[in-house]
C-alpha cells in the first residue's frame, strides 16, 4: 500500500464515518492491543455444521471493516513492535515464575527445591573498552556507562572476529554439552552411574541469552533439581543446593563444543571464566536481602524481548551487507561481526552455520529463552490459555447480543487465508496512536512474510 498523509488518513476516516461503519473498524483496529505491524491476510472462512452441511456462518474480508483479517504480529522483539514483546515478557515471566514459585499448573512446594541463578559468559577475543569494578579502562579512561567505546576492541586489528562470530554460532552447542556434563557430574558425587540418576532426580532449567556490549552471547540461567517425577517431585536429601553449584562449576570446566579447522586451526569452544552462579532462597521481593524468585523470572523476562541490537547491530535479516548497512546506524564493531558472519558464510565448510542468514545477530541462531520439558508450563500454553479465555468471552457476548456462535464440536471449519502484507495503514494508526505520523507502515514486502513466519523466533 501506499504511505498516506495524516491529511489522507483523515478524508479516508471521514469517508468511512459517512459511508462506512467507523465504529466497527475502531473496533477491529483495537482489538490488535496495539500491535504496530499486524498480518494482513485476504481470504475467507466458512462454519458448516458437521450434520446438515448448513452455512451457519461465513467471515470474507470484504465484509471485514479493514477489508482485511489483521493478526497480531506476534513478535518478541521489542524494537519491532513494543505490544507484542511486552505480552511475551510477561508470558516468559509467568513462566519462570511458575517453575520457581509454582503456578500454572505447577505446585508450590517446587519453590523448595534446589535452585541457583547461574551466568555463563564467552572467552576473550581480544581486548576491550570496559570498566574494572568501576573503574579507569586499560585505555587510561573512565568510560561513562553510556560511551559508545565500551565493549569495543581496543585494538581492532587483532581482535579476534572469527573466533568471537564462530563461538556466537556454537554457544548453542556448548549449551548442550554443559547439561550432559551436569548430569554426569550430580550422578559422580551422589555416587551413582550417569545412567541411574533419571531414578533420582531430574535437572530442569530455563535460561535466555543475551548479547554482551563486544557482541558475544553469554546465558543466564534458571536450573533446579527435581525428584525423578519434575516439579511436583521432591529430589532426594542428598541433593543440595550446594551439590548443585559444586556440579555446574565442574561441569563448565569440563564442557567443550567442537569447531571447524580453517587455515590450519583447530577450533573449540568453551565457557568463559567469568562464572557466576546464587542460590535462589526467597520467592518475593520483600523483607529479604537474598536473591528472590521474582527478581530472577523479571531479569530473564527483561532479556527474553530484546536482541544483538543492544550490541549495535540490526534487528532484521541482512540481503546484502554493502546495502543495508549504509546509513543503518551500525556501530563500526558490529559492522566488522557482520561481515565477518558475511565472508565465513561463504565456505562451504561452515555452510550448516548458515552464517549469512544470522549475519544480523553476529552469528547466534539459538533461541533467545529456551526451557527443558520439565521446567514449568510452555508458552504454547499459555498463549492457547489467553486464547481460550478471549473465545469464552466472545461467546459470552454474542450471547448477549443474541447472536449465539454455534457449538464448536458440531461445526467444521473451512478456511483458506493468504497473506497480503503487514503493518498499519496511516488511517489505522491515527486510530490506534492518534497520530497520523506512519509507523509500521503497510506493506506487501518481503520484509513483512518474514517478520509474520519467523514470529518470535530469531
Amino acid at each position: 500500500m501506499r504511505p498516506a498523509t495524516p491529511t489522507a488518513a483523515i478524508r479516508q476516516l471521514a469517508a468511512l464515518a459517512q459511508h462506512g461503519d467507523l465504529s466497527s473498524y475502531a473496533r477491529q483496529i483495537q482489538r490488535l492491543g496495539g500491535c504496530e505491524r499486524p498480518v494482513r491476510m485476504e481470504g475467507h472462512r466458512l462454519d458448516v455444521h458437521a450434520a446438515t452441511g448448513e452455512i451457519v456462518r461465513e467471515i470474507a474480508d470484504r465484509d471485514l471493516p479493514a477489508g482485511q483479517l489483521l493478526i497480531r504480529c506476534n513478535n518478541r522483539r521489542a524494537t519491532r513492535c513494543a505490544s507484542c514483546a511486552e505480552i511475551y515478557r510477561k508470558d516468559t515471566f509467568h513462566l519462570v515464575t511458575a517453575g520457581l514459585s509454582g503456578g500454572k499448573g505447577i505446585g508450590p512446594a517446587v519453590a523448595q527445591h534446589p535452585r541457583v541463578f547461574a551466568t555463563f559468559t564467552a572467552p576473550s577475543f581480544g581486548s576491550v573498552h570496559n570498566r574494572p569494578g568501576g573503574g579507569r579502562c586499560r585505555c587510561g579512561r573512565l568510560h561513562p556507562d553510556d560511551d559508545p567505546a565500551l565493549g569495543t576492541p581496543l585494538d581492532p586489528d587483532r581482535y579476534d572476529y572469527g573466533a568471537a562470530v564462530l563461538w556466537n554460532a556454537h554457544a548453542g552447542a556448548l549449551w548442550a554439552r554443559f547439561t550432559t556434563y551436569l548430569r554426569q557430574h550430580l550422578a559422580s558425587r551422589a555416587g551413582i552411574k550417569r545412567t541411574e540418576l533419571r531414578h533420582y532426580l531430574k535437572v530442569s532449567y530455563a535460561k535466555v541469552a543475551e548479547y554482551q556490549r563486544r557482541g558475544a552471547v553469554h546465558f543466564h540461567a534458571v536450573i533446579r533439581l527435581d525428584g525423578p517425577d519434575g516439579a511436583d517431585d521432591a529430589p532426594p536429601a542428598w541433593a543440595t543446593t550446594e551439590l548443585l553449584t559444586d556440579a555446574i562449576r565442574s561441569a563448565v570446566s569440563l564442557a567443550e563444543a567442537p569447531g571447524p579447522v580453517l587455515d590450519g586451526q583447530d577450533y573449540a569452544f568453551r565457557f568463559g571464566d567469568q562464572l557466576d552462579i546464587r542460590p535462589i532462597r526467597s520467592a518475593d521481593f520483600e523483607g529479604t536481602s537474598e536473591l528472590s524468585s521474582r527478581a530472577v523470572a523479571a531479569y530473564i523476562a527483561k532479556y527474553a524481548t530484546k536482541g544483538a541490537e543492544t550490541a549495535g547491530t540490526l534487528d532484521r535479516p541482512i540481503r546484502n551487507p554493502i546495502t543495508d548497512l549504509i546509513g543503518s546506524g551500525v556501530t563500526d564493531h558490529a559492522r566488522q561481526m557482520i561481515l565477518t558472519c558475511w565472508h565465513l558464510g561463504a565456505l562451504p565448510e561452515l555452510e550448516p552455520l548458515r552464517l549469512r542468514k544470522w549475519a544480523h545477530m553476529l552469528g547466534f541462531c539459538g533461541h533467545f529463552s529456551t526451557k527443558s520439558h520439565a521446567y514449568s508450563v510452555t508458552l504454547s500454553a499459555l498463549r492457547q490459555e489467553r486464547a481460550d479465555h478471549n473465545e469464552a468471552l466472545a461467546r459470552e457476548r454474542a450471547a448477549e447480543a443474541g447472536h449465539p456462535l454455534p457449538d464448536p464440536d458440531t461445526v467444521l471449519v473451512l478456511s483458506h487465508w493468504v497473506f497480503a502484507g503487514t503493518g498499519l495503514t496511516a488511517a489505522e494508526h491515527l486510530i490506534t496512536h492518534g497520530t497520523g505520523a506512519p509507523a509500521g507502515q503497510a506493506d506487501d514486502d518481503t520484509e513483512g512474510a518474514l517478520t509474520w513466519t519467523t514470529g518470535a523466533t530469531n
